[in-house]
């Protein structure tokens, strides 16, 4: 599997170009077409962000931010919906762990 065909799992229903998704993924530091290392706490942590990258762009849209009512059918709270789910992925990168050659702790005084 891809980083390309990954993300396509993370963002399920929401369509867009393989050329689009591309451009995500090296804003998070991904080559798309290579190989996905679900051991990579890295990689698995850009999969997150380029998705994360997603949600903010189709969060951007006023379009979106309507309660559509179709029959039977109500999409309402698209707007909560959305933003509650952003929330969620940038929890869970902030307490993703990293990979050994990544610090998980920075120097607050240098004598």
């Amino acid at each position: 599997m891809t980083n390309l065909q990954r993300l396509q799992l993370e963002v399920k229903g929401i369509t867009l170009s393989q050329e689009e998704l591309s451009i995500y993924l090296m804003e998070a530091d991904l080559n798309p077409h290579q190989e996905y290392n679900p051991q990579s706490s890295t990689s698995k942590r850009s999969i997150y962000c380029a998705a994360l990258s997603i949600l903010e762009s189709i969060a951007n849209n006023p379009s979106n931010m309507k309660n559509y009512k179709e029959d039977d059918m109500s999409v309402s709270d698209f707007a909560e919906n959305i933003q509650s789910r952003i929330d969620q992925l940038e929890r869970k990168i902030r307490t993703m762990k990293r990979d050994e050659s990544d610090s998980n702790f920075f120097m607050l005084f240098n004598s």
